[in-house]
């Protein structure tokens, strides 16, 4: 889990400070790392290339790779897209959750927010 969170923040922070080529690059490889010792390499491989995620997994790796090479905006627009593609189906499991909890549950409440976290949220996509 630890290597999964600091491969989360260091994308982040990289994000924050311009698309640094160097954080960008170790939040990369720490957070699919990270994601291989949580869930096993086994799992992990099965996950990534399922025949009906070969899409967003060639845009994630894709992007991961783009950033590696030195071009980190393109490749975190490609990282991003991927993204959403290969966990989709946990959103509204995620929002579910998060609608739940106190103070964060009311701002998705709000008027603007809700119309888009509902769209969000109707995933009929299994993971």
């Amino acid at each position: 889990m630890g290597l999964t969170g600091f491969g989360v923040f260091f994308l982040f922070f990289g994000m924050i400070l311009f698309f640094d080529k160097a954080l960008l690059a170790i939040g990369n490889v720490l957070f699919v790392a990270g994601l291989a010792f949580v869930i096993g390499l086994e799992r992990t491989f099965r996950f990534f290339f399922q025949k009906h995620k070969m899409k967003a997994t060639g845009f994630f790796l894709g992007g991961v790779f783009v950033v590696l090479i030195g071009w980190p905006l393109i490749g975190m627009i490609f990282e991003i897209y991927g993204f959403f593609l290969l966990f989709r189906g946990f959103f509204p499991v995620v929002i579910g959750f998060i609608r739940r909890v106190p103070v964060l549950g009311s701002l998705l409440n709000l008027p603007g927010i809700r119309s888009f976290v509902d769209k969000v949220g109707e995933s009929n996509n299994m993971v």
